[in-house]
């Protein structure tokens, strides 16, 4: 089993004023991405992991970066460090999905022990670690790898997805 995987934001927009005689235009065109070649070392990934989830009111999950969830093929995902996140939340939620601040054992490279990231109904979140970055976010295997997804209000399940994207070592 192998893994190349291509990490990418862009921005493209074009900022469009009406003058006297004409117009004038400001475009940007800016695209970060990480192309990762399969492995575990300096731009490289070997593992993935991605799903469509909904959180019942008020509910929240611990996902296991170094242990319990499964890969596309059935393949145990188990990281020892994450070279990349995304996390969506479905445009019709009414709650927002909150990522990070587990309980116990946090996976707190990305935001810290206590920090979490609310993604509004929509809205989407990404992290990627550089071609050039050797470590991305390290995984400690039963003390610092539960991600936790939650539900911030009661009332209404929140559906999200996500893309977890890493190393084996």
């Amino acid at each position: 089993m192998s893994l190349t995987a291509t990490l990418r934001v862009q921005a493209l927009a074009d900022l469009v004023s009406a003058l006297d005689l004409g117009s004038a235009s400001a475009p940007l065109r800016k695209t970060y991405q990480a192309e990762l070649g399969d492995g575990t070392g300096t731009g490289q990934a070997n593992r993935i992991w991605h799903d469509q989830r909904t959180l019942a009111a008020s509910a929240n999950e611990d996902l296991d970066l170094a242990g319990s969830l499964l890969d596309a093929l059935g393949g145990a995902f188990s990281l020892a460090r994450v070279k990349g996140l995304i996390v969506a939340a479905a445009a019709g939620n009414t709650n927002n999905v909150i990522v990070g601040a587990a309980a116990s054992n946090a996976w707190a490279a990305l935001l810290g022990a206590t920090h979490t990231l609310t993604v509004r109904p929509g809205a989407v979140v990404a992290a990627f670690a550089g071609a050039a970055d050797p470590t991305g976010w390290a995984v400690t295997a039963g003390t610092g790898d539960l991600l936790r997804i939650a539900n911030s209000g009661a009332g209404t399940s929140v559906t999200y997805d996500i893309v977890v994207v890493g190393a084996s070592a």
